[in-house]
């Protein structure tokens, strides 16, 4: 039997490709969006490339994390955090744990199955 720990480790999003979610998102978002991950769902404009697929899936393992719920609250947060830190839109986005893990990670293969729960909080706004 898996540990607990281990379902969620291995906990797999729902990848949705060709949607218009991250199309009508982008309208009141501070940057194009091309893939968002929206709890366990991962919604792209088109197909997904083996980096984004993994950004994303870094995503979702960070919402299990944060409980879900904590997820899009602290995400928002450090949003307007560098947004005050650097009153620019693109360096505040950039600035946000959350992406700084995924962006550092996403092209390593084995990064999932070996992630340490909480790791964004090594990266600082």
């Amino acid at each position: 039997m898996k540990s607990f720990s281990k379902l969620l480790r291995d906990s797999k999003p729902i990848y949705i490709e060709n949607s218009k979610v991250p199309v009508i998102l982008s309208y009141i978002a501070p940057i194009t969006i091309g893939a968002i991950t929206l709890g366990p769902f991962i919604f792209s404009r088109g197909v997904m490339d083996e980096d984004t697929r993994q950004h994303e899936a870094i995503h979702w393992q960070q919402y299990i994390d944060c409980a879900i719920i904590g997820f899009p609250l602290l995400y928002l947060f450090y949003y307007i955090w560098g947004y005050i830190k650097y009153r620019d839109q693109l360096p505040a986005y950039l600035s946000i744990p959350f992406e700084q893990e995924a962006y550092v990670k996403e092209q390593e293969e084995d990064y999932l199955q070996n992630r340490k729960r909480w790791n964004w909080l090594q990266y600082k706004v």
